[in-house]
């Protein structure tokens, strides 16, 4: 049994933005030189999340509406008072409540099923990496197990 591990770094440019990663995994699986096996792909971070869905522009508008339904931005979220909160903190502390919550309704990893050198999709599937807050760097992590 082989493995492959390999970090995508994504730049975003805004809150719920969906960014299609499906050709970056395909190259990491190509690159790996596995045929059978299964393929991870991990995000590092809890407030960006993945899902494995259509990318089509009217679907992604609906489920950004969704999503703002679901956790909308103007709520008030215990997370966002610094006066009170003291855990978790960093330098650049953002009120990002909203992003943490819709996170509970994604995934952080998805594995999917490789044979013959190619991962196994469904019709219109696609890996989609979601921002969920604010722009900036991100890394995804991709881990292919196989022979």
């Amino acid at each position: 049994m082989k493995t492959h591990h390999k970090v995508i770094s994504v730049q975003t440019e805004e809150c719920l933005q969906f960014i299609d990663l499906t050709e970056e995994v395909e190259k990491v699986v190509e690159e790996s030189g596995i045929k059978n096996g299964l393929v991870n792909v991990q995000t590092n971070h809890t407030t960006a999340m993945l899902t494995l869905n259509e990318n089509e522009p009217l679907l992604i508008e609906d489920m950004k509406e969704h999503l703002d339904l679901i956790s909308p931005i103007d709520k008030e979220y215990r997370h966002d008072n610094f006066e009170v909160r003291t855990v978790n903190m960093c330098d650049d502390e953002c009120a990002n409540g909203h992003s943490h919550c819709k996170a509970l309704h994604l995934n952080s990893n998805l594995t999917l099923n490789l044979l013959e050198g190619k991962i196994q999709f469904g019709t219109w599937q696609r890996v989609m990496f979601i921002e969920l807050d604010r722009t900036r760097p991100r890394k995804v992590q991709t881990m292919i197990i196989g022979e």
